[in-house]
Parts: structure tokens; C-alpha cells; sequence
């Protein structure tokens, strides 16, 4: 009976974490498919506007959140100890929040660019799209840290998951933002 009940609890944990998954790709999706948008309305613009982005410092940062992800998976391997998961947990979160310092130093490199009329729009929609998923990073490294303090696989393979899709996320903005 216990069992029966353990299975309908993680049943309904994995239930709710691709509802969350799916409500963050859609609301990335939405805000992926304004900053396209826009740059068909102002491509000239936008043109101008990326030549103030720092394509280098970003691809750097994808390598940091790459790594992050080997991390997090290896510590949703099945085989793993729990002193292995706790490990790869923890250097996963650094790295997210390697990712985040590095992040906010680039913005400190743009910032003097946002305000200016001609960037507005591109500035606008890059600060929010990138912010937002600098927050889903932050948070998630948080989320591995907690997961990390007591390893239950079960909660391993929920946070791992969802820090892949924060990977997923920016593999698709990196290309679309600073290289497109």
C-alpha cells in the first residue's frame, strides 16, 4: 500500500514538472518569437544594435552552462553514489551561477547602449528575454543546491530535468541573439 501511494506522489511530482516545463518553453517561445519578429520589422536596427552585444563573453557563458548540464547529468545517473550525485549537484549550481556573474557582467558592457533611441526596441526585448532566463537559472541553481543536500534520485531526475531545459532555452536564444 505504501508503494502504491509513493508512485502516485512521484507520478504526480513528474506530472507537474512537465507542466511547468511546457508553460516555460511556451512562455520562451513567445518571447523568442517577439524578439524575431521584431527584428524582421527593424532589421537594420537590430543589425546595429547586436554590434554591441559580446558574442565572445556569450559563448563562453554557453560552455559554462553546458558543462553544468554534464554535471547535472551525471548526477541523474542511475549508477551514481550520493556522494557522486552531491557533487556533481553542487559544481552543476556553481556553474549556474558562474553563468549568472558572467551574464551580469555583460549586461554591464551593454547597458550604455539600451538607452539609446534607435537600439530601444532591440534592447527592450534582449534584457527581458535573457533575464528572464537569468532568473530560471539563478532559481535553478538554488533548486540543485536544495536537491543536492539530500539526493533522493527521484528529486535528482526532477531538478536535472528541468536544468536541461534551462540548457535547451539558451541554445536556442544563444544563435538567434548574437549570431543571427
Amino acid at each position: 500500500m505504501q508503494d502504491a501511494v509513493a508512485g502516485a506522489a512521484e507520478e504526480a511530482d513528474t506530472f507537474i514538472l512537465w507542466v511547468l516545463i511546457w508553460s516555460e518553453l511556451a512562455a520562451f517561445g513567445v518571447l523568442i518569437g517577439a524578439f524575431l519578429v521584431a527584428s524582421i520589422v527593424s532589421t537594420e536596427e537590430f543589425a546595429v544594435a547586436r554590434l554591441h552585444l559580446k558574442p565572445g563573453i556569450a559563448a563562453l557563458n554557453t560552455l559554462v552552462l553546458l558543462t553544468s548540464g554534464w554535471q547535472a547529468a551525471i548526477a541523474a545517473g542511475k549508477g551514481a553514489s550520493t556522494v557522486t550525485k552531491r557533487q556533481a549537484l553542487v559544481i552543476a549550481a556553481l556553474l549556474g551561477f558562474t553563468f549568472v556573474a558572467i551574464k551580469l557582467y555583460e549586461y554591464s558592457t551593454e547597458l550604455r547602449f539600451a538607452g539609446e533611441e534607435a537600439f530601444q526596441s532591440f534592447f527592450e526585448l534582449y534584457f527581458l528575454l535573457t533575464g528572464f532566463h537569468l532568473v530560471h537559472v539563478a532559481f535553478g541553481g538554488i533548486v540543485l543546491l536544495l536537491v543536492a543536500w539530500r539526493p533522493r534520485q527521484a528529486n535528482v531526475e526532477l531538478a536535472t530535468t528541468l536544468w536541461h531545459v534551462i540548457d535547451l532555452v539558451w541554445i536556442v536564444m544563444f544563435p538567434i541573439l548574437y549570431l543571427a
